[in-house]
């Protein structure tokens, strides 16, 4: 790989892709970083965590099409799981390497596991912090007991009434979603809330937004074989980190993709929720570089 460090921005599948290429000086295999949402972006990854990153490793960041500063499709339903892997596979070509490194962050770690799975020869080690398996049910049920376990006693009282009507799970999901403000998402999403706090001052700072058009579909055209039932054929060495007091995607959704994995390691951070990298990040930072030094 002949990049240089900086911003780049490239048509890929007729989509311009946001990438930025940090640390190229070391000449390690490139670790790709993969966004959450789905839909989400990398600004708040790029002034935290990564830096002290791409000390040590190449790294690569892209947004996903539609997502942060890439374009969108021109249809609202061009947002397959098979098109972000068409879009991955296209830039790793950009990129000329034979094989890269895959750090993904909830949603991002579940398309790192289809990436892994689809282009099995072209991915070298695998890092999943807080990964989904959003075509779950239970993800769903476990953001709902999440929600449950912070909300002030208004909140609990609207979900407790919303649970007498038996509603499907899909309904009750988006209901909920429908009556928690911010502060209740952070304390979802963060177990400190002062880094809950510098966190959200990014997400507001990067003026960037979720159109929700991404999970529409992925959630609305699930896999035909849903992803856990083919984790086992997933050779690359794995690193799943997963904060204990994750009421995001959990615990228990890491040690599913855990038990299925065939070569795979699960590190629990004590003192964080869905976001070891903000809450602990020295920790995560040397428990990510020392795997991919191994």
């Amino acid at each position: 790989m002949n990049w240089v460090n900086g911003e780049y921005h490239i048509q890929i599948n007729s989509i311009k892709h946001w990438i930025k290429i940090e640390g190229s000086e070391h000449q390690t295999t490139p670790l790709v970083l993969l966004h959450g949402g789905p839909g989400g972006n990398h600004y708040s990854f790029e002034r935290t965590i990564g830096p002290s990153l791409s000390e040590k490793r190449t790294v690569v960041y892209y947004e996903q099409r539609g997502c942060g500063r890439s374009e969108k499709p021109i249809s609202d339903e061009d947002y397959k799981i098979e098109q972000l892997i068409s879009d991955f596979s296209e830039i790793k070509k950009w990129l000329d390497v034979d094989k890269v490194d895959l750090l993904g962050y909830s949603f991002g770690g579940e398309l790192a596991l289809e990436i892994a799975y689809a282009l099995p020869n072209e991915i070298n080690k695998i890092v999943l912090s807080g990964p989904s398996l959003i075509d779950l049910e239970m993800g769903k049920l476990i953001q709902i007991a999440g929600f449950m376990s912070v909300g002030d006693p208004q909140l609990l009282k609207q979900m407790n009434e919303l649970l007498k009507q038996n509603l499907p799970i899909s309904s009750l999901y988006d209901q909920v979603w429908s009556l928690v403000d911010t502060k209740t998402v952070d304390r979802l999403l963060f177990q400190n809330q002062t880094i809950a706090l510098q966190n959200r001052k990014l997400w507001e700072e990067s003026q960037l937004t979720n159109t929700g058009l991404m999970a529409k579909v992925i959630m609305g055209q699930p896999m035909e074989t849903p992803l856990l039932d083919r984790l086992k054929h997933i050779k690359q060495q794995a690193l799943i980190i997963t904060g204990i007091f994750d009421r995001n995607t959990g615990v228990t959704i890491s040690k599913l993709i855990h038990n299925e994995l065939r070569n795979s390691e699960l590190v629990i951070f004590k003192e964080s929720a869905h976001f070891p990298d903000l809450e602990e990040p020295n920790h995560f930072r040397d428990t990510v570089l020392s795997f991919l030094h191994s």
